[in-house]
């Protein structure tokens, strides 16, 4: 399994397993960059960083 710099960068930033992620805003061509929220930090990620974090719909 080869290391992926940029996951491991986003779960380092607060990414990981039980956090609450909401999109916040999405950019105006092609929906990129996406305005993601986790806790009280938001953060820009382009499409190709943000296929890298899987989600579970909240219940």
């Amino acid at each position: 399994m080869t290391a992926d710099p940029i996951a491991k960068r986003l779960r380092e930033l607060g990414f990981v397993n039980g956090e609450a992620v909401s999109v916040v805003a999405r950019g105006p061509v092609g929906a990129d960059p996406l305005m993601i929220q986790i806790g009280f930090t938001r953060f820009a990620l382009r499409r190709a960083e943000a296929h890298r974090v899987h989600v579970n719909l909240a219940s």
